[in-house]
């Protein structure tokens, strides 16, 4: 990973990150896991549960087992994926992403996003010159939490002192 310090790139905004949100319908998680103390499978829950995606799920050792996330079936592949996916949600070491920003776009996603920790200059350039909007070091949960009021939910102080209550059922 990249040191803070030495970043090139600056990625999309508060405003252009909730634009991502919003027009994403499919997400493909590349990385995903089925061990409840993953990342991957906390923000599998969470967006099964909290947002409207459809979202699916690549692990080329989970597939070949024939494994579930969730329920879902596990891809070995993002080509493998049967649908149209939108964004592509990476969780993987920086030193794979270039080449994952490639199949990213050879599927025709529009959106390339590295969670929270994973910074890849050379992917964000790969990414963007393969005309996908890159967002890296983000939390797509995080995110989504974030425009949805739902920060709280996740275990964040978010500052915000309302009498209003919080519906779980959501």
């Amino acid at each position: 990973m990249t040191a803070i310090s030495e970043r090139k790139w600056v990625g999309p905004g508060a405003v252009e990150r909730l634009n991502i949100l919003q027009n994403v319908k499919t997400i493909a998680i590349v990385g995903a896991s089925d061990k409840l103390k993953r990342a991957s499978y906390f923000v599998s829950t969470y967006l099964l549960a909290s947002s409207t995606y459809d979202v699916y799920f690549v692990n080329p050792i989970l597939a070949e087992k024939g494994g579930e996330i969730l329920g879902h079936p596990v891809y070995a592949s993002l080509e493998d994926i049967p649908v149209q996916v939108d964004m592509v949600d990476v969780f993987r070491r920086a030193e794979d992403t270039p080449e994952i920003a490639k199949e990213a776009a050879t599927i025709g996603a529009k959106y390339f996003w590295l969670q929270l920790g994973i910074w890849s200059d050379e992917a964000a350039e790969v990414a963007e010159d393969l005309g996908l909007t890159v967002v890296m070091d983000r939390c797509v949960k995080i995110e989504h939490a974030r425009f949805h009021g739902g920060l709280n939910l996740a275990g964040f102080n978010t500052g915000v002192i309302s009498s209003k209550r919080q519906r779980l059922d959501a």
